[in-house]
């Protein structure tokens, strides 16, 4: 009698102990800083889920846009909001740079082991998936004898008052110009006669992804520089878009995730980043939105493996991406947007 009342005590104990830590873990929350919509669902569905059931902590995220967050952030100062920040991967210098992102022990995120180097962005911020900007078309309205082996064939005389691009971010279009004048971001100024000799082939220049899909969906652009998990979510809806990856390669982006200096928190967004680096995780990211893993034993179907845009081995990522450095690009996106305004869009 004596051993079974010891027993049920340490039972009973034990039980109010595991209930006490499931309350706390259930009052307790991890903030993300995300942009809204479709990415903030797939963080949720493909990351922040799979974290809750791990931990029994919920999440909750704090959306808006790339640079609103910034400067919300640096409004807070050390008093973050956020826990975690998802932002791209050259904005996330300008957060670095402003001493808002702790600087990461990659020994607590075991599953960064697997980084492809590409998305190793600073000791500050690293990659969550990848994409391209690159070129996309419809095939039933593309002219004979236009082809995209190249960059070099968006200049084709026959896309006159074709083709679109971001208003919001030039750097693409910018660093392919100078690319193919035989320099780089570094030295776009090379490459600016040949962007002005391009203003005949613009139709319009977008002012965010929706904007895109309409001006495919209409085919008033037939022919754009496209964001690839864009172009794959509109041929998701119908619109029979083609893309296309130039030898020159695909201009990188990469999505990234830190976590704020000041949260206290900071075992969770450890714990948080490593299930986002999960194989399991990282192919399904790639399988929701066809963007490309960022470690390298993620196993994705033959179909998504297949294409354009997500990159497998290391001879993809080497081989088909143009990249822009990133930190550079932080330096330079407000210098290159006026230029552009100026030069491409204002005349």
């Amino acid at each position: 009698m004596y051993r079974t009342t010891v027993l049920m005590a340490g039972v009973v104990s034990a039980l109010t102990l595991f209930s006490q830590a499931s309350v706390a873990n259930a009052q307790e929350k991890l903030v993300v800083s995300t942009w809204g919509g479709s990415f903030r669902d797939l963080i949720d569905e493909a990351i922040g889920q799979k974290f809750t059931e791990e931990t029994g902590v919920e999440v909750e995220y704090l959306t808006g846009g790339t640079m609103d967050r910034l400067n919300q952030a640096k409004l807070a100062g050390g008093a973050p909001e956020s826990d975690v920040t998802f932002t791209t991967a050259h904005v996330g210098w300008l957060y670095a740079n402003d001493g808002l992102f702790e600087t990461l022990d990659l020994s607590k995120v075991p599953n960064a082991s697997h980084l492809v180097e590409q998305a190793k962005i600073s000791p500050h911020h690293i990659g969550a998936w990848a994409y391209v900007y690159t070129i996309g078309y419809l095939p039933d309205q593309l002219p004979e004898g236009v082809n995209f082996d190249s960059w070099e064939g968006l200049w084709n005389p026959a896309l006159k008052g074709m083709i679109a691009s971001p208003d919001f971010d030039p750097s693409h279009v910018i660093a392919v110009a100078a690319t193919l004048e035989g320099s780089d971001a570094a030295g776009w100024e090379k490459g600016q006669e040949k962007l002005a000799a391009l203003k005949p082939n613009y139709k319009a220049f977008y002012t965010n992804d929706a904007n895109s899909q309409q001006l495919f969906a209409t085919g008033e652009t037939p022919v754009q520089v496209i964001l690839s998990m864009n172009a794959y979510y509109m041929r998701d809806q119908g619109v029979p878009v083609e893309i296309v990856i130039p030898k020159e390669g695909g201009v990188l982006g990469i999505d990234t995730m830190a976590i704020m200096k000041g949260t206290a928190k900071s075992d969770l967004a450890y714990q948080f980043m490593n299930i986002a680096l999960d194989p399991g995780v990282q192919a399904k990211i790639a399988e929701l939105k066809k963007g490309s893993p960022v470690i390298d034993n993620a196993t994705l179907s033959a179909e998504t493996a297949a294409l354009p845009g997500i990159f497998t081995t290391a001879d993809q990522w080497a081989s088909q991406t143009l990249i822009i450095d990133h930190k550079l690009r932080a330096e330079k996106t407000a210098e290159w947007r006026k230029w552009f305004a100026e030069n491409m869009i204002g005349q």
